[in-house]
């Protein structure tokens, strides 16, 4: 039996060779799958990692990468808070950051979310044309007056007016961002597909456990 030694060696060494080239795929690089912010900024809760993705709903990475943060969010870590920023890089990105603030005012960002990247992406609705958008409203099975009552208040505004403000702390140049405990970034494009950007933000969730 002894023939077969080396044989079983040889293997053991590949296979550990194999976990270390594994691991070795799974290191994240700065600049290349994330960048540090200049100025960090402060989070809502220090007791948690805050992970906020800063989006827009007519962007089409936002819109695939969407289902997988989706799915990633159903096992989030209890030592991580999320939430979603819209983010207002140009001025016809207003709009849509409008319509987020309104559902999640209205409490029905559950409902909500989804179908708004559906309309957009899937249905060809126009949701910056407002007629458009209060008749999809009301479509939906929501209050048409209350939407438009709540889409047009200075709550809205304000919060609208919050978002353009934190887009810029951050220092975006595009969407969908993924800012974790407003330290790191890490961006669709620079992640490749939505599965590595998941990866990446796992990775600089990790990160941030062990700065900690």
């Amino acid at each position: 039996m002894n023939q077969y030694k080396p044989l079983a060696v040889f293997f053991l060494v590949l296979s550990f060779s194999l976990i270390n080239l594994s691991s070795a795929r799974a290191e994240i690089v700065e600049g290349k799958d994330y960048t540090v912010l200049a100025t960090p900024q402060p989070t809502q809760d220090g007791s948690t990692i805050e992970v906020l993705e800063f989006f827009w709903y007519g962007c089409p990475h936002c819109d695939s990468l969407h289902p997988h943060l989706k799915t990633w969010l159903m096992n989030i870590p209890k030592d991580v808070s999320f939430r979603y920023v819209p983010a207002t890089l140009r001025a016809n990105w207003v709009s849509a950051a409008k319509i987020f603030h309104t559902i999640e005012a209205m409490g029905i960002t559950d409902t909500l979310h989804d179908k708004v990247y559906d309309a957009i992406h899937r249905e060809k609705i126009d949701l910056n044309n407002e007629s458009a958008l209060f008749d999809w409203i009301e479509k939906q099975g929501i209050d048409r007056k209350k939407f438009e009552d709540t889409y047009r208040s200075f709550a809205v505004q304000n919060q609208v007016a919050k978002s353009t403000q934190m887009s810029r702390q951050y220092q975006l140049t595009g969407v969908p961002a993924l800012v974790i405990n407003g330290k790191y970034i890490t961006s669709g494009k620079m992640g490749g597909t939505p599965q590595d950007t998941i990866r990446t933000l796992e990775a600089l969730i990790e990160k941030i456990r062990k700065e900690k």
